[in-house]
């Protein structure tokens, strides 16, 4: 969908090229996937951590790797990019800086897009999406002295996704076309019938238990672990922690999936998540 609308109104007959700018850039995937459509990709994150782990991932010489945020990108010269994308990290950035640097770097007629997912669904299975969010969003305890993970998600970054980046806007003076595609699943049903193929583009089946380990590596989850030190998930030998204590309820949500027992991990299920793109043309 990106290039799609990058090459809507592309100047050069020569489709699929140019310089590519991945701001935001993690361990280097966007970049690594992207790098066949363009000559030449910058991957820039300010984390000297992520840098280093897409310095390792990656061997493509087309790709340079850099250490810097959207906030100032040194390393390029004004009018130099193409297409400047952010995939899951646009909610971090300060536009009051971030604006006015994109838009020295990217040329005229180039592209922005950012793009994120957030909360999911069990496609079919509604009666679990409220414990997910109890457990997630909840402003109560979910269990006698036991918090959500509400108050350790670090903000604004995270309501900022979860609202679907509407307080992100291109500055007009700079920025024109701008397009946002967003789908919310529906908690109360867990149905996606209704979702357009190009906004609902994060799908996935695979095993309950692989879904506990993908919720596992939320950073909320690493935060309120530092704060309860004495609650070790079972895996580790405790007594269970947030995400154990989740899991117990969801997988007794379900006739089915409480018949399982300790299998439980081993169904198949298919889970969906809400999703935001955000598209804008260099004036």
């Amino acid at each position: 969908m990106v290039l799609s609308y990058h090459l809507e109104h592309r100047l050069s007959p020569a489709a699929g090229k140019g310089v590519l700018l991945d701001v935001g850039c993690g361990h280097g995937l966007v970049s690594r996937e992207l790098v066949s459509q363009f000559d030449v990709v910058h991957a820039a994150d300010p984390s000297a951590g992520m840098v280093a782990e897409a310095t390792r991932l990656t061997s493509d010489p087309k790709i340079r790797i850099h250490q810097a945020g959207a906030e100032k990108l040194p390393f390029l010269p004004d009018r130099s990019v193409d297409v400047a994308v952010a995939g899951q990290a646009a909610h971090w950035f300060d536009y009051s800086k971030a604006w006015p640097e994109l838009a020295r770097v990217v040329k005229a007629g180039g592209t922005l897009a950012f793009w994120g997912y957030k909360d999911h669904v069990v496609v079919g299975y509604p009666q679990a999406s409220p414990i997910f969010w109890k457990f997630v969003y909840g402003e109560d305890e979910v269990r006698p002295g036991i918090q959500s993970l509400a108050r350790f998600w670090e903000q604004p970054g995270q309501k900022i996704l979860q609202d679907s980046f509407r307080v992100i806007e291109p500055p007009a003076v700079d920025w024109h076309d701008i397009r946002r595609i967003v789908w919310d699943p529906n908690r109360e049903t867990a149905d996606v019938s209704d979702a357009q193929e190009e906004a609902m583009w994060l799908r996935k089946a695979m095993k309950l238990g692989e879904l506990e380990g993908y919720m596992r590596t939320y950073s909320a989850v690493n935060n309120w672990r530092v704060a309860h030190p004495g609650q070790k998930n079972r895996a580790e030998g405790g007594k269970g922690d947030i995400i154990d204590l989740l899991f117990d309820e969801v997988a007794s949500a379900v006739p089915q999936w409480r018949a399982a027992g300790e299998n439980w991990r081993d169904i198949d299920v298919d889970v969906a998540w809400g999703t935001v793109i955000l598209l804008a043309r260099r004036r």
